[in-house]
């Protein structure tokens, strides 16, 4: 398996305000120091620490979860930077457990072989979504390049959902 790894640096949450205004009213999730408030699924797999003041994993493939459980509505938004070959992604709407998270992915994808890359709404929420539908969902062609910082932003209101890379709506 090849290692990857990918860096967010400033997970942030907005609650009712989707406005610029509101740009203040963002609460970290991460402190910047510790990793306090989040778990690893499976326990044990993975390696993840705090670096400069940014989450950073690698080794095998696992999930990093808040351990807050308190949102519905919401506008997310991170700081984020993949390597070469790296595939991330951000989980939401997801209940933490057994297999890969059930929810909803936006996902960090530059380099890596598959085909869906950063600002897609990955479509393992309904594996039967086709045609059109499906294509709605799907940004194809990198929007950053490897080990390159972006933002990547999550707004989701009910059954609505919008991802902004570096601001622009891509979903």
């Amino acid at each position: 398996m090849r290692l990857c790894s990918a860096i967010v640096l400033s997970l942030v949450l907005l609650g009712p305000a989707f406005t610029q205004e509101a740009e203040s009213k963002f609460k970290p999730l991460f402190d910047g120091k510790t990793l306090k408030g989040w778990k690893v699924y499976p326990s044990g797999t993975g390696n993840w620490k705090v670096e400069d003041g940014a989450i950073v994993g690698s080794g095998k493939a696992s999930h990093l979860f808040t351990e807050r459980g308190d949102f519905v509505n919401f506008h997310y938004r991170a700081e984020i930077s993949i390597n070469e070959g790296g595939n991330s992604g951000q989980y939401f709407r997801t209940a933490f457990g057994p297999g890969f998270p059930k929810g909803y992915e936006a996902q960090i994808n530059a380099t890596h072989r598959d085909p869906i890359k950063t600002g897609s709404l990955y479509p393992s929420f309904n594996r039967n979504l086709k045609g059109e539908a499906l294509e709605k969902l799907l940004v194809k062609q990198a929007l950053h390049k490897p080990d390159e910082w972006f933002t990547q932003e999550v707004i989701v209101r009910g059954n609505h959902i919008i991802i902004k890379v570096n601001g622009k709506t891509t979903v």
